[in-house]
């Protein structure tokens, strides 16, 4: 069974009735996509950041696979329960991560039952707020040993492209999680085996976020990875 028809019976048996009370819109995207781009908004912090990524990832899925792709951005608050049907979610900002009960109630049961959590740290400060504050949170939900370096031969980099080298540099590395020091690597938390949270100091937002398909100041698209994730989320 895939992941999202995992979270589907999982949000079935949990809030059955949810469904039949959500806008037309948002039942339209359970039945007639498969990939629809989730950012989660929470209270503290500032979760609003990189506004084109999530139009630049959606381009990219279109582009390069066959996945029927809601070509919207959906931004639901953590602390609503609808945020459990989504097949994938991104949740970014610069500032202080500090979940209330019910934020703190949905990213577990979501991530404990089969969902897909890409966090992008934006923060270049030398405090590093971001990677500190959201860190702590993990480690009081899941444990402070769940969060761990991805080795390059994770899945990850291999679900639809392949990123042999791991994790692919970016042009707004400056300070990694707040140590003053760019890391080659991604970090991720598994439940059952499965990536259920995937974190990235390397603010991967901000460079999708660019408008490279008009400048290409790359040689390569560097959305890439953008599909890899899509793609591993929907199908590990």
């Amino acid at each position: 069974m895939i992941r999202r028809d995992a979270l589907r019976l999982f949000a079935t048996g949990i809030a059955g009735a949810m469904l039949a009370q959500l806008p037309r819109p948002a039942r339209a995207a359970t039945g007639d996509y498969d990939f629809w781009f989730t950012r989660l908004r929470y209270d503290s912090g500032d979760w609003d950041v990189d506004q084109r990524m999530p139009s630049n990832m959606i381009t990219s899925l279109i582009d390069y696979t066959s996945l029927r792709v809601d070509p919207k951005e959906h931004v639901v608050a953590l602390s609503d329960p609808k945020m459990l049907l989504a097949p994938f979610c991104y949740l970014a900002g610069h500032k202080l991560v500090e979940f209330n009960p019910a934020e703190r109630r949905n990213f577990e049961r979501y991530v404990r039952n089969g969902g897909f959590v890409f966090v992008d740290d934006c923060n270049h400060d030398i405090d590093g707020l971001f990677a500190k504050s959201f860190e702590a949170q993990m480690a009081g939900i899941f444990g402070g040993k769940a969060l761990k370096k991805l080795p390059n031969s994770h899945a990850l980099y291999r679900s639809f492209f392949v990123f042999k080298d791991g994790p692919p540099a970016t042009t707004f590395e400056l300070n990694g999680w707040g140590d003053d020091i760019v890391h080659d690597y991604l970090k991720g938390i598994e439940i059952d085996g499965r990536l259920g949270v995937l974190y990235s100091n390397k603010d991967y937002g901000c460079e999708w976020d660019y408008d490279w398909r008009n400048k290409r100041f790359l040689a390569e698209d560097n959305t890439k990875l953008a599909v890899n994730i899509a793609i591993y989320a929907l199908t590990a």
